[in-house]
């Protein structure tokens, strides 16, 4: 990493408590032939709680549930560069668009342009900046999932303007 203050992980223990009491999921990535983990996604479901994005982008009460965080993603550094972000991501949104989630919201420092790039790539939208994780300057991005799952064309179906 460039920055260290483009990125703030999360701990073991805040991963396995959200984990635990299913207010997250992980996904890994491991090399096929040895099973050597290359890399790991999370992701959070904020439900109603007053730390959900969806809040700052305007959904409603009802809709807050149908948001999750697309939360954190790592890749040891030998694996770095086959676009396992990219992938790991594309493979939460089908688990999460399986689950009934329809809004996905992110966050990346605005001079990480190796998130910015993943992040745009597939589809999201800047609807804000802000200071986040204490004090530190966030993109806001969100992506609506279209009631039939992902897709090729989901990237397409959602405008900052007509979030409905």
């Amino acid at each position: 990493m460039e920055k260290k203050e483009w990125y703030v992980p999360d701990d073991g223990e805040q991963i396995r408590s959200l984990l635990e009491t299913g207010k997250g999921l992980a996904f890994l990535a491991e090399k096929e032939e040895t099973g050597e983990l290359a890399g790991v996604f999370v992701v959070v479901l904020p439900g109603k709680g007053e730390k959900n994005l969806g809040r700052e982008f305007g959904l409603s009460e009802e809709e807050l549930p149908l948001a999750a965080h697309m939360d954190s993603a790592a890749v040891r550094e030998k694996f770095r560069g086959f676009g396992l972000q990219r992938r790991l991501m594309e493979t939460a949104e089908q688990a999460l668009a399986d689950r009934g989630i329809r809004y996905l919201f992110c966050t990346a420092h605005p001079e990480n342009r190796y998130s910015q790039n993943n992040i745009r790539g597939l589809g999201y939208k800047a609807f804000q900046r802000k200071e986040m994780y204490g004090g530190r300057i966030r993109d806001l991005f969100v992506k609506r999932i279209p009631p039939e799952g992902c897709g090729k064309d989901a990237a397409n179906l959602f405008s900052t303007e007509d979030k409905k």
